[in-house]
């Protein structure tokens, strides 16, 4: 796979591309700042691009505003954003922008190597992965709404998993429960919250976050860490077994 990196830390930068190329990916440029982004697109040809939320010259949204306009201009070209921070509002642009696949991961994330490479090669398959603090705190933000507040424990956590681009069978094996159990929490999820169901996982996770988004999410950046986790399940939703399965 063709990779574009642009971040302005050199340390970083030069980390993703030997891990990537050690992946058997090929980094086809890496770039400090968003100059020339859009000439550099043309040149290389990329099939993914990597940038960082906050670039040169005023470390501000320097970076998301180079990946909306590369949505607009490329719409199916894959990219992923990373960022040192949860900031919501900037999950919330690339949410409503329309386009291809994408993904908003912390930097903390790089240091997984394995979990990264396969993020990335998830996004370019087609995936939406989002940081789970990121989903973290957009479902602690919206408890409060009445549509939210109706969702179980289980239900909750099913619903984190969803809108961090897990599939039902992933989601199956992490809460040791039967894929049909899964999808019956699925449905339940998409009636309360009023969603049209949708078994495309790309736009199951838009239709999630976009709907949470427009009950009102908060704005502005928030210190990685400082969100809740997902919810537990509780003892009354164990494990199925034999039939149940």
């Amino acid at each position: 796979m063709r990779i574009l990196i642009c971040e302005d830390s050199v340390l970083l930068r030069e980390g993703i591309a030997r891990l990537l190329d050690h992946a058997g990916h090929e980094t086809v440029a890496a770039l400090a700042d968003a100059t020339g982004l859009g000439e550099e697109v043309e040149r290389t040809d990329p099939e993914l691009c990597i940038l960082d939320v906050r670039l040169p010259p005023s470390y501000s949204d320097e970076g998301i505003r180079a990946a909306l306009a590369l949505r607009r201009e490329r719409p199916q070209l894959p990219i992923l954003v990373l960022s040192q921070y949860v900031e919501e509002r900037y999950a919330s642009d690339l949410i409503a922008a329309a386009g291809g696949a994408f993904g908003y991961l912390l930097k903390d994330r790089v240091a997984d190597v394995a979990e990264f490479v396969d993020s990335v090669e998830r996004i370019a398959r087609g995936a939406t992965v989002l940081d789970p603090e990121v989903v973290s705190q957009l479902l602690t933000r919206r408890n409060q709404d009445d549509r939210m507040r109706r969702l179980t424990d289980r239900e909750r956590t099913v619903l984190a998993a969803v809108a961090e681009g897990k599939s039902n069978q992933a989601i199956a094996e992490l809460l040791f429960l039967s894929a049909a159990s899964v999808e019956k929490h699925i449905t339940s999820i998409f009636q309360k919250l009023g969603l049209e169901p949708d078994e495309s996982g790309n736009r199951r996770v838009l239709a999630v976050l976009a709907h949470l988004e427009n009950t009102g999410a908060a704005q502005g950046p928030t210190p990685a860490g400082a969100a809740s986790a997902a919810p537990r399940p509780t003892t009354d939703d164990r494990p199925q077994t034999g039939s149940e399965r």
